[in-house]
């Protein structure tokens, strides 16, 4: 009985699909708090991250995978900010003026850090990383979801609204999927970022509403992360 017990296990075990989280910055919101890193400082209103949602990153599942076979020296130059001293990741040439376009983090290294931290864990290689997480934006910003934010950019949002967006754009329960980060400035509460719970293979034709029906509500640990 405990061997079958062992091979029931197994077999649920290897159905589990993958689980991930699309984490994307409102950037205006951001770069309110953050004036002055690079990316902020350069902003202007008619930029693309000036009223589309830019690209944190795309993080395996569960928060522990990280730093998959990174190199003690590596892990520790990430975790203290020296980001401009990892090794750079290199790209085919369209993809990287679209990853600089839709995260304009790069100009911090931000890439750098997302994909020694999580695109390790993610696949073999930086234009994969990279090309599917853009591929999820882009479907993310086509959305209602970001037609909402960018109506209200001044104005405000509540948690309701913003859920029904995603229902609206990605199916029903869609909503419950995705946990928004907010900052105090103030008097105000501003939306910096929004993290997706996503669940499946993702290929280059994946579909964002797929992903997220077949994820669980997102935990607080990943929404942390």
């Amino acid at each position: 009985m405990p061997a079958a017990s062992a091979l029931l296990v197994a077999a649920v075990a290897a159905v589990t699909p993958p689980q991930y989280v699309l984490a994307v910055n409102w950037q205006p919101a951001f770069c309110e708090r953050f004036a002055a890193t690079p990316e902020c400082a350069s902003q202007t209103a008619d930029r693309f991250d000036a009223s589309h949602l830019a690209l944190h990153g795309l993080w395996p599942q569960p928060r522990s995978a990280v730093y998959c076979g990174v190199a003690p020296a590596i892990v520790a130059a990430d975790r203290t900010a020296g980001w401009h001293e990892l090794p750079p990741v290199s790209l085919s040439a369209p993809l990287r003026a679209e990853l600089d376009q839709a995260m304009p983090g790069t100009r911090s290294a931000l890439d750098r850090h997302e994909w020694i931290k999580h695109g390790t864990c993610y696949g073999p290689s930086h234009e994969e990383y990279f090309a599917e997480s853009l591929h999820l934006l882009r479907q993310l910003n086509a959305s209602a979801v970001r037609a909402v934010l960018a109506g209200r950019i001044g104005g405000e949002i509540t948690v309701d609204q913003l859920a029904l967006a995603f229902d609206a754009s990605f199916g029903p329960g869609a909503g419950q999927r995705v946990a928004m980060t907010c900052r105090e400035d103030g008097d105000r509460r501003l939306v910096v970022e929004l993290k997706l719970s996503l669940a499946g293979e993702i290929t280059a034709q994946s579909r964002l509403a797929d992903l997220m029906r077949s994820a669980p509500a997102i935990s607080p640990a990943a929404a942390r992360a």
